[in-house]
Order: structure tokens, then C-alpha cells, then sequence
């Protein structure tokens, strides 16, 4: 039978709808890119927060009337359905199998006995046997699952469990297996990077395991996501600055920096410590891209607590930032707080931020021109003038890219380039290729 799937939500649960591809690869079914070519249909989903589990029930609700033509079981799995499985059952009986988190211990028993196969071997999810959906050029490494911070206003405890890190030497040898299958950019996931091996061997290994990562041949790229603020320390900044092959990249959800604030979202940081950290990094390594994430409308969350988030984001001028409106997630302590805020002062304040990190891009994306990048050729433009690709400063999904003028002299896809840069736009970049 033809399968198709549906990858909701972050980078990491593509890893996990990865691994249930390399499942259905691995028994011989056929793998299809079009779901209305599918006999079966798997939707992988996010349950984080309230606009992602919309999306999720919209898109099983879509997926549902190809039932009525070729689709003959419609399986859905993943966060909405380890947070709402009883109600989704009751609600949805047009999903033949629903699986969470929980269930992935037995996934293929479960999928087996809805499709009436003979019981074969318990086959579990593994990375190592996971089918690639992000090109010949770039791959995630989830490094651990699940998470300990207990933010006030996040579910990912709840949904996911404690935080688990994944053996270095299990880490390392699927490193090894994608660096075997040309991946030129590794980039290195998990819901706090920073927390990596603590849980394993009593302190973080995230320096470590990135120094390890450069050791194998084949990478080009190396960076890591989802750094937490508190856990940043000099060891991993200088292997950083260090390391040729790790991007000059950090990525940090600060999520506020009014102390009132950080203090009842549960955060483990404060302003002054998030300021000094910020400053080190750029002292350590001039040409840092920083990108971080903020919550807007915290309950609780005065006028005053706005204004310096503001003046702060105006003051540090991130490279790359984004925003969240506050959602009130179930059996969250932030749910219980008093003090909720209208959604119009979040989204008052979401444009205020947004507007003004617009203007903070264009701005420091008009310092790039005229300098020369490398950049990694991903995709061309319909019309086929431009290559599309990124430089170190950009992530795949999240930041901009770099269109770069196709001279028509050779096919440079999937290849890098020196690029000279031309123009800027608001979140993007137009250049040429540099003469040699």
C-alpha cells in the first residue's frame, strides 16, 4: 500500500515522523509525497500550544474527507494525541488509530493489528533507520527528549515526560551514518540542548558531543538550537569560537527580560545575568548571529513590564527574533495565575515587538552588503533566476534566505558558493556569485 504523511510542529517531532517513514520503508510499503495518493495516511501532530493544536485538528479533519475516496485508514499520532487521546477518540471516529507518545514503545504491533498483517518482529522507532525529508544537504540530531525546566506557561513536561538524553555513543554513530549519506549541515536539536547528558553522566556534555560532531568528515555546518540562557557556559562558547565547522549561531529563548516576569514564568534566569551573557558572547565572537524567542502577554504582564521588554529588544538588536502571544495551555500553573490579559493588549504588544524587529533586520541586513558569504544552494526560484540558498547567519524554516543571480554557467544546486551581497530586504538577502 502507498502511504503518506503529515509532519506537524517543531524540527523535532519531524524527527520522530522521520523514524515512522523508516518503519513503513523498512516493511516494504511505498512511500508517497501526495496524500491524496495514499492508501494510508499519517498525521504526526503538535499539541503545544492552542494555535498548533487548531492546525492539528483542521488538518485531520482535511485528511479525513480523502476517506471518501482513495484513504483507507487514517492514522494520527504525536502531542495532541498523548495530551487528548480519550476526548480525540470520542470526537473523531473517522481516525481508524490513534497513537501517543506512549504508545511508540509498540507502534508497529499497533499499526500491524490495524491493518491485518501477520505479527512480525517488535520493530520500535530508531533514528538510525529514519528517511530523510529535508533535502541532501541538511539533517536534524535530536540529542534527548523530553524536558525538566517546568516553565510555568509550557505543557512539554506533561506531554513528554522528563528530560532523557540519548547515550554520546548512540548520538555519534547516527552522526556518522548521516555524514555517510553526503549531509553537508548538522544541526543538533532537543527541547534544551543545553541540559544534553546531565541526566547521563552528572554535567552537561553539550561542549563535548559538538567537538565530537567535528570530528567526522563530511559536515560543513554544524549548530545547535534551543540553547537555554542559565546553561550557556564559557566551556561551549569557546568551543564556539573554536570550531571552525560550528556556525557562529546562538540560539536563545530568553521568552522576557523583566525580572517580575522570568520570575513567575519559572525561568532560571534574570535580566542582568541574560544582558551579561549576551555581551560576553559578542565580546567572544564578533560575528555571532543571536536569535531568541519572547512570550507577550504573560499574565501578570505589566505596562512596565513591557516597556523594558521593548527598550531591551530595541537596545540589544537581536539578528533574528520571534514572538509568541501567550496561550494558556491545560494543567499549566500560568493557566491558574490571575491576572490573564485580553488578547487585543497581546496582540497590541506582539505588532509593537514585531514592527520594530522589521525595521532592526533591514537594518542589519543592510550592513551585509557588499560583503561575500558562503552560501549553501538549496532550491531555485520558479522562474529560475535565482538560486535560493543560506549562510551561516540563517536556519532552515526559521530565519531568511539569500537569493543568489543564476548566471546560467553551471548547475550549483546543493553545492556552496561564494556569494557577494547586493541588496537587503526586510528578512532577506539578494546577491551574485563572487568572482574568484
Amino acid at each position: 500500500m502507498d502511504v503518506g504523511f503529515v509532519s506537524l510542529g517543531c524540527s523535532k517531532n519531524l524527527v520522530v515522523t522521520e523514524g515512522i517513514i523508516g518503519l513503513f520503508n523498512k516493511h516494504n510499503f511505498n512511500i508517497v509525497n501526495d496524500e491524496k495518493q495514499a492508501d494510508i495516511i499519517v498525521i504526526n501532530t503538535c499539541g503545544f500550544i492552542e494555535s498548533a493544536k487548531q492546525e492539528a485538528i483542521n488538518t485531520i479533519f482535511e485528511m479525513a474527507e480523502l476517506k471518501k475516496n482513495r484513504c483507507k485508514y487514517l492514522i494520527v499520532t504525536g502531542c495532541l494525541v498523548q495530551r487528548y487521546k480519550e476526548e480525540l477518540v470520542k470526537e473523531i471516529p473517522e481516525v481508524d488509530l490513534f497513537l501517543s507518545i506512549s504508545d511508540y514503545e509498540h507502534i508497529w504491533k499497533e499499526i500491524e493489528k490495524l491493518l491485518g498483517l501477520e505479527e512480525g518482529k517488535e520493530a520500535k522507532l530508531d533514528f538510525n533507520n529514519r528517511v530523510l525529508t529535508t533535502g541532501e544537504n541538511m539533517a536534524y540530531l535530536k540529542i534527548a527528549e523530553g524536558c525538566n525546566n517546568n516553565c510555568t506557561y509550557c505543557a512539554i513536561p506533561y506531554i513528554q515526560g522528563p528530560y532523557i538524553s540519548r547515550t554520546m555513543e548512540d548520538v555519534l554513530g547516527e552522526a556518522k551514518n548521516l555524514a555517510k549519506q553526503g549531509i553537508k549541515e548538522l544541526i543538533v536539536i532537543a527541547q534544551d540542548t543545553t541540559k544534553y547528558g546531565i541526566d547521563l553522566y552528572g554535567e552537561s556534555k553539550l561542549a563535548e558531543l559538538l567537538e565530537e560532531l567535528c570530528k567526522i568528515e563530511g559536515f560543513q555546518w554544524i549548530r545547535f538550537l534551543y540553547a537555554y540562557p542559565e546553561s550557556i557556559s564559557d566551556e561551549l562558547i569557546a568551543v564556539v569560537k573554536n570550531n571552525h565547522k560550528i556556525c557562529n549561531y546562538f540560539d536563545i529563548p530568553i521568552q522576557h527580560i523583566s525580572d517580575s516576569v522570568l520570575k513567575r514564568m519559572n525561568r532560571k534566569s534574570d535580566g542582568a545575568s541574560i544582558r551579561k551573557l549576551i555581551e560576553k558572547i559578542r565580546k567572544e565572537i564578533p560575528d555571532v548571529i543571536l536569535r531568541t524567542t519572547l512570550i507577550v502577554g504573560f499574565p501578570g504582564e505589566t505596562e512596565e513590564d513591557f516597556n523594558e521588554l521593548y527598550d531591551f529588544v530595541k537596545e540589544t538588536r537581536f539578528d533574528k527574533l520571534g514572538v509568541f502571544t501567550y496561550s494558556m495551555e491545560d494543567n499549566t500553573p500560568a493557566a491558574r495565575l490571575k491576572e490573564q490579559i485580553e488578547e487585543a493588549i497581546k496582540e497590541d504588544r506582539f505588532d509593537k515587538i514585531m514592527k520594530l524587529q522589521e525595521q532592526i533586520s533591514k537594518d542589519s541586513l543592510s550592513k551585509k552588503i557588499g560583503n561575500v558569504y558562503k552560501v549553501l544552494i538549496e532550491s531555485t526560484t520558479p522562474d529560475n533566476q535565482y538560486y535560493i540558498g543560506r549562510t551561516y547567519m540563517d536556519v532552515p524554516d526559521m530565519d531568511g534566505v539569500v537569493f543568489v543571480k543564476n548566471n546560467g554557467k553551471e548547475n550549483l544546486l546543493n553545492k556552496f558558493v561564494k556569494c557577494k551581497i547586493l541588496e537587503a530586504v526586510e528578512y532577506d538577502l539578494i546577491g551574485e556569485i563572487a568572482k574568484q
